[in-house]
């Protein structure tokens, strides 16, 4: 069936692109952080085990919002970590860091987000699509304070 909801089909598919950039960077991180979660170690376990656990439930909740605004323009979600390794500009962490180089990862990773939802905002105003202005302005604020946090705790 049609999707007419006032933006182009060239737009909602540009505007999907990005968005599974976001989606890919985001679910990465998700993957990272739920990594540091379980494997931290040193003085800060229990706050920094505890913290990373409550950015991995948020993050789970924001791969499924950003998911089903691809699908509400017409358009499949990436949904594989084939595709997610090939969209994502996110450096997978496959060893064992201590504390404070996962903190300084995260912050990198966080602040990654960022660009990638910033990336999108000139197409996004162009193509009038308030909705999905609106997810990226909310997933920007939510990186840029957890990057801040982060930071502060290596500073």
């Amino acid at each position: 069936m049609k999707i007419d909801n006032g933006l182009s089909q060239s737009h909602r598919e540009q505007i999907a692109a990005g968005l599974s950039r976001l989606l890919a960077d985001s679910y990465t991180l998700y993957l990272k952080t739920h990594n540091f979660h379980w494997n931290v170690t040193g003085p800060h376990f229990k706050s920094l085990h505890e913290l990373f656990e409550a950015h991995y439930t948020e993050l789970a909740a924001a791969v499924d919002e950003i998911a089903e605004r691809i699908r509400a323009l017409g358009i499949k979600a990436p949904g594989s970590y084939k595709q997610f390794a090939q969209l994502t500009s996110i450096e997978e962490e496959t060893g064992h860091p201590n504390w404070k180089t996962m903190v300084e990862q995260l912050v990198v990773a966080h602040e990654t987000v960022v660009k990638t939802a910033r990336s999108m905002l000139e197409l996004v105003d162009q193509a009038d699509d308030e909705v999905t202005l609106g997810l990226l302005g909310a997933r920007m604020d939510v990186h840029e304070k957890t990057a801040w946090m982060l930071r502060s705790l290596v500073e």
